[in-house]
């Protein structure tokens, strides 16, 4: 394969099933949270005098059909935590400034050495992060711990449907410069506090290991990778079966990792054609969701299915 230094497109793959229908104390459960923020009424509360008390279009479009369900599973089906740790979440995003400070332009400069990136999916279109701790080329403070959540925002936005984790391939391969405790505390205590059930497994490349040894599964527990020619004769992705890997090699990187992708990160093109396939995926999707109703509760299958129809009729069209 020839160089490459973009990201790779959304998968159309794997053929994934819409979320199931609830029934029993699961829908009770649902219903019961939803009510609670889609009530006309409801003002977030422990907000300061600056901003809305009312959810804005951006926060009523976070809150979806499978977010409600992520926090569930995370409160242990305790619907008042549930609820409490939803409304941490969009008090956290109004603060961080998710919405508004939180921009390209702002957390670019940690981006230029390729540090931390997003690169391929893996067999069921989970997009995987990459970490490279050797190329910090700034000091420990704010900007570094907004450019992850940045990354991670980016990295949600492409997600196809039925998609909702990501992958972590962390690169030890050359002589890291740790990042400090205290910025590393600060990142774990954002991902586990408001990203919940986002993480899937991560994967860590040393000098002399076996990639094979390296995949730490947070979920679940899969094979590696299959080729290609197995996933487009249409092999089967039930992890019980030999043909289910975790990655396959026409999304994955050759340098250290073993694919057969020729990417270097280069931030002169790799970063324009990052910033502006997330700014339309996220116009298409939000263009989607009002279209689909715009209210709290949308199923993210709904809007991600109905960008990628649209896309398709587009495409044989012309």
């Amino acid at each position: 394969m020839s160089a490459i230094h973009v990201p790779l497109p959304v998968p159309t793959y794997p053929e994934v099933r819409p979320p199931p229908e609830l029934t029993g104390t699961a829908k009770s459960e649902y219903d019961r949270v939803l009510a609670h923020f889609a009530d006309p009424e409801y003002c977030l509360p422990g907000t300061s005098p600056e901003k809305p008390s009312k959810l804005t279009e951006e926060e009523c479009m976070w809150l979806s059909y499978e977010c409600i369900l992520r926090y569930i599973r995370a409160a242990k089906h305790d619907v008042a935590v549930a609820i409490k740790r939803i409304e941490d979440t969009l008090k956290w995003r109004r603060d961080f400034g998710i919405y508004d400070i939180l921009t390209a332009e702002l957390i670019e400069p940690e981006a230029v050495t390729g540090k931390e990136f997003v690169f391929g999916y893996d067999t069921r279109g989970r997009p995987a992060f990459y970490m490279c701790p050797s190329k910090q080329n700034t000091e420990d403070g704010p900007r570094q711990i907004q450019f992850v959540v940045w990354l991670l925002e980016r990295s949600i936005e492409l997600m196809g449907p039925g998609v909702e984790t990501i992958v972590f391939m962390i690169d030890y391969a050359d002589k890291a410069k740790n990042t400090s405790i205290s910025t590393s505390r600060s990142v774990l205590n954002i991902v586990q506090s408001h990203y919940p059930e986002r993480l899937d497994y991560y994967a860590t490349h040393r000098p002399g290991d076996s990639f094979e040894d390296n995949i730490q599964p947070v979920k679940d527990d899969q094979g590696l990778w299959r080729s290609a020619e197995a996933r487009d004769k249409g092999e089967s992705h039930d992890p019980n079966q030999p043909s289910a890997k975790l990655l396959e090699l026409d999304q994955l990187i050759h340098d250290g990792w073993g694919g057969t992708q020729m990417f270097t990160y280069d931030h002169a093109t790799y970063w324009p054609v990052l910033v502006k396939m997330c700014n339309t995926r996220r116009e298409d999707m939000t263009r989607m969701w009002r279209k689909l109703g715009g209210v709290v509760g949308i199923k993210e299958w709904d809007v991600k299915v109905g960008v990628r129809d649209e896309k398709a009729n587009e495409e044989s069209s012309q």
